[in-house]
């Protein structure tokens, strides 16, 4: 099953060479494993741009969605046994030592 494995932290954490390295180490764990669909890193919530529609009208707001203690950094894609390896793949992310990592199944695709 598909599960994506959202990253939350908060955008100040220093991002040293070594947690470069522990996300490189992991994301070839996952690899090896043959769980890794994708991965993306996400730029900071300053360069997002927020839209709604509300009563027909566009509206369009520099920034996040809301202020919150962490943000969405990035996100994996795994492929998964079951929720159990999607978590026992998601402790693997260095992210989780200073942030959080949300495990989500994936909607089924209509075909």
């Amino acid at each position: 099953m598909e599960y994506t494995l959202m990253v939350c932290a908060d955008e100040r954490y220093e991002i040293t060479p070594e947690i470069v390295t522990g996300f490189t180490n992991c994301q070839k764990e996952m690899a090896s494993r043959g769980v890794l669909r994708s991965a993306t890193r996400l730029l900071p919530t300053s360069t997002s741009t927020t839209v709604r529609v509300r009563n027909g009208a566009l509206v369009i707001a520099d920034g996040p969605f809301a202020e919150t203690k962490e943000q969405v950094a990035g996100f994996y894609i795994v492929d998964c046994r079951d929720l159990d390896e999607a978590i026992e793949v998601a402790a693997l992310i260095p992210a989780a030592l200073f942030g959080t990592i949300e495990v989500r199944p994936n909607a089924p695709t209509p075909v």
